[in-house]
């Protein structure tokens, strides 16, 4: 494996890649399928994400987008689930990534253990391409925009009806705090996961995430009838936008990345919108034993609520439910992370700072001096937008 190559570490620093990274052999047999593409001629970028091997190549036609799954992460129907999203969601005007096909019409191309997909490449900034997940904005502007660009996408949304995926790792999906037994729909998420079934560790940081995420989700249960399924990104952290230029009000073109997409609902996708660019949870990394300094950006807040409602305005019921859901939207995808270090890569040690790190070391920050101040923050700007809109 070539040591100029680096991934995204769990802690934010650089590391060695779980996962070779492509070759321009790999990727000249790949785009010689695809007339869209021509023959590959050089790499231009890798890209540094740790779940999988990609890179931005300069192709006859144009440069191109080229991701490789291993099957035990995205298999063809698996990665097609996410493709029926984005053919979609082209379809209805949300600006998301163009696929290509190869000569038989296929998006999803399996080469021996591999899945493989590719995606043209917009003209937009990569503005985020090094941020880690968990950085935060760069400015106001750009909180709001994304706010923007997400209510554009729910809208798009609409209308595309296909069932929850089917269970997959590596998916930020809503049903253990969706149900009205979460001690029930938690023994059911385990159970389908063997990897997490059989870890005692697992076992008992999920019970202790439920004693700890169990107000939050007493608080959300009044709302969870009026909550709208809906396929959502569950994923829209800075560095998966690409940006008009690389100024400071730079605005968001094009959201990409759909690996972590799931039929949710739109608070639940807002909700990890929040989680993911407003609080610097790497600083909790760093010092867990003091949770009241991790950093949370009030002003990027109410910049992305601003900029979501100026497309799509919530309901009373949904702005009340964004605060608890806040509090929640996490576990799921800490679970399903564990779940890939244990069963994909077999790594004990990066599975603990899914589920006791992430899992448990969250839910138990929504309960600090700090996570209170976010939740309150919510809590009074649904109880303040809605006597606004009664008055008016």
């Amino acid at each position: 494996m070539s040591t100029e190559v680096k991934a995204h570490g769990m802690n934010g620093s650089l590391v060695e890649p779980d996962w070779d990274p492509l070759t321009i052999e790999d990727i000249r047999a790949l785009l010689s399928r695809l007339p869209q593409c021509g023959e590959a001629l050089r790499i231009v970028r890798l890209s540094p994400r740790p779940f999988s091997s990609a890179c931005v190549v300069q192709a006859e036609r144009g440069p191109a987008f080229v991701k490789r799954h291993h099957q035990s992460v995205r298999d063809r129907e698996g990665l097609l689930e996410e493709h029926r999203f984005l053919t979609h969601l082209r379809a209805h005007g949300a600006l998301v990534p163009r696929l290509f096909a190869d000569v038989s019409g296929q998006t999803a191309i399996e080469r021996g253990d591999w899945t493989y997909e590719v995606h043209g490449v917009p003209t937009s900034a990569d503005l985020y391409g090094d941020a880690v997940s968990w950085t935060p904005f760069k400015t106001v502007d750009h909180a709001r925009s994304a706010g923007t660009a997400l209510a554009r996408l729910h809208e798009a949304a609409k209308g595309f009806d296909a069932p929850q995926r089917k269970v997959r790792p590596l998916v930020a999906s809503f049903t253990i705090f969706a149900a009205e037994s979460p001690a029930a729909e938690l023994e059911c998420y385990l159970a389908a996961r063997p990897a997490l079934a059989a870890n005692e560790a697992v076992q008992a940081c999920s019970e202790a995430s439920l004693e700890l995420l169990t107000p939050f989700h007493q608080e959300l249960r009044p709302y969870l009838s009026t909550l709208k399924p809906l396929w959502t990104h569950n994923d829209l952290h800075a560095s998966n936008m690409l940006w008009s230029n690389d100024g400071d009000n730079a605005q968001a073109k094009e959201i990409i990345d759909f690996g972590l997409a799931d039929r949710t609902n739109a608070i639940h996708d807002l909700a990890q919108a929040i989680e993911r660019n407003l609080v610097e949870w790497l600083v909790l990394v760093e010092d867990p034993l003091h949770p009241e300094r991790v950093p949370v950006h009030f002003d990027h807040l109410f910049a992305m609520l601003d900029g979501y409602e100026s497309v799509r305005s919530l309901s009373d019921e949904e702005a009340a439910s964004l605060a608890p859901i806040t509090a929640l939207c996490h576990a799921e995808f800490a679970l399903s992370e564990a779940d890939y270090f244990l069963a994909v890569l077999h790594s004990e040690q990066k599975a603990r700072m899914a589920y006791d790190g992430w899992l448990v070391g969250h839910a138990r920050w929504f309960g600090s001096t700090a996570g209170k101040r976010l939740l309150d923050a919510l809590r009074r700007w649904a109880r303040e937008r809605g006597s606004v809109r009664r008055k008016s």
